[in-house]
């Protein structure tokens, strides 16, 4: 496993992450364990996870019961900002109040069984709460030592910036990372948004860098999805348009000897600004298969040509 600092700050993360979406939801107790030791024995040590997650809540419960006795060995994050369906009381939708950032990192703290958090993460942008407000709550609580970096998710590239320049001008701590959504079908990030986080050394988080298993070759042109995958009830998505594109993908990694998710996450690892790939798991044969494909390091001639094999573009959402 390689690691790389998260964009130009002094955290430390691992090439391949670990997303922790499906834990309290899809994934049981007994499973998170397993997949969670699947990822230490590879390497992985930047788990990413939401207060959201896990059916309000979740994920961050039984992360904090499987870390127990090994919480300093992994880069924890973790977000807030999402609906937690009225948990910390009447919010109005401003979910990223100073009132309400404290409730939500008292109640991730309980969940995970910590006593700080690596990186917490603003989910979405909230319409009703000025981002210097935001930055004070959060410089407050880094002050207080109950989390050591901030980060922001599903911002826009002029968003990114007006944080940037208001935590310069207030002195407060600034973002150092944008997790957005991004892989080798979806560059839209690649216009806009990364070159901002190039030009203030932000680390890029890909989320979705699977693209719901499209990238894993597990659907087939013609074929029915398999019953159980993300796309079994959404087969309108999988279109000739698209598959035509995975197969010039699957060209390009077969001419080098590699499989698409090599690809995928390798491809994705060795773009400008990328700090670390999270992707989902299950088990701990995803796990072990994901960190694996982390080790590709595309030359910079197979750059060029995936580059132009899979351009920026923006498909139909999935």
């Amino acid at each position: 496993m390689r690691y790389r600092s998260l964009g130009s700050s002094g955290l430390l993360v691992s090439v391949v992450g670990l997303g922790c979406n499906n834990f309290g939801s899809r994934v049981d107790l007994n499973g998170t364990r397993a997949v969670v030791d699947a990822a230490l024995d590879v390497g992985i040590t930047f788990f990413d996870t939401a207060d959201v997650y896990g059916n309000k809540g979740g994920s961050e419960t039984q992360l904090g019961h499987v870390l127990r006795g090994r919480r300093d060995e992994v880069v924890l994050a973790t977000k807030f900002g999402g609906d937690m369906a009225g948990i910390y009381g009447q919010d109005f939708r401003a979910r990223t109040s100073r009132r309400y950032i404290r409730k939500a990192v008292e109640g991730s703290l309980s969940r995970l069984q910590t006593d700080y958090i690596d990186l917490l993460q603003l989910h979405r942008p909230d319409p009703f709460t000025p981002i210097d407000e935001t930055l004070e709550a959060l410089d407050e609580l880094i002050k207080a030592g109950k989390i050591r970096y901030v980060g922001s998710c599903n911002l826009d590239a002029w968003q990114i910036a007006d944080a940037e320049w208001t935590a310069r001008a207030s002195g407060t701590n600034r973002f150092i990372s944008a997790q957005n959504h991004y892989s080798l079908l979806e560059r839209g990030v690649e216009a806009e948004l990364v070159p901002a986080t190039l030009k203030y050394g932000i680390g890029v988080i890909p989320y979705y860098p699977l693209e719901n298993g499209l990238l894993t070759g597990k659907y087939q042109r013609d074929e029915a999805p398999a019953a159980g995958t993300r796309l079994a009830s959404r087969q309108d998505l999988l279109t000739d348009e698209l598959f035509d594109r995975l197969e010039v993908l699957e060209t390009f990694a077969r001419e080098r000897d590699r499989s698409l998710l090599d690809v995928a996450i390798g491809g994705l690892a060795a773009q400008p600004g990328v700090s670390s790939v999270i992707a989902g798991a299950t088990t701990a044969s995803q796990v072990r298969a994901n960190a694996t494909a982390g080790e590709w390091q595309p030359r910079s001639d197979d750059l060029e040509v995936l580059n132009k094999v899979a351009p920026t573009l923006r498909p139909p959402a999935l």
